[in-house]
């Protein structure tokens, strides 16, 4: 376990700005407990500093996490966010999309949102945004890309793509044994 580097944070920092925008400031200076970013095993952990401190007793490869993991490294040295990191996006969030229940299965299937399956988009939503995705009752479902911007949905036919699928909480049934 240790910091991330420059080039590390700054992948990391640039895909959390995709879809929380300079609500970044609010998961490290926190009113209740300082928390900061760790790497282990190409996977990128948020955790307070005062668990990442009782953490360091533990040998590397005996420790298996350390606070929430937000994603990871992949072998091209991209970052992926993981869906354990919803509950902070969907805290956060910049734009927000939410959706139909007879669209709530297909999305947590894994498929795009279609335009017959939105509920509401959030305004002035630009096109390839981060977005996190709501059911109806404001539970957040997922998260993912938008296809086109809030003026341009409009226009569009009941079958077009609004939203490019990214992660959602399906993916803990169906990728329960690679997720963590």
């Amino acid at each position: 376990m240790r910091p991330l580097t420059e080039d590390e944070s700054k992948a990391v920092f640039t895909k959390l700005a995709n879809y929380i925008g300079k609500n970044i400031i609010h998961l490290i200076d926190r009113p209740d407990e300082r928390y900061c970013f760790r790497l282990h095993k190409d996977r990128v952990y948020y955790a307070t500093e005062t668990s990442m401190r009782l953490a360091i007793s533990v040998a590397r490869p005996s420790l298996v996490s350390l606070g929430t993991c937000f994603g990871k490294f992949t072998k091209s040295g991209k970052f992926k966010l993981h869906i354990m990191a919803l509950d902070y996006l969907a805290q956060y969030a910049k734009y927000k999309v939410w959706i139909k229940p007879n669209g709530e299965m297909p999305f947590l299937y894994g498929n795009h949102v279609l335009k017959a399956h939105l509920g509401r988009i959030t305004e002035d939503t630009p096109e390839h945004q981060g977005v996190v995705i709501f059911s109806m009752s404001d539970v957040p479902l997922g998260f993912g890309v938008t296809a086109r911007s809030t003026v341009d949905t409009r226009k569009l036919d009941p079958t077009a793509i609004i939203v490019f699928h990214q992660a959602d909480v399906g993916e803990y049934l169906r990728d329960e044994e690679t997720l963590f």
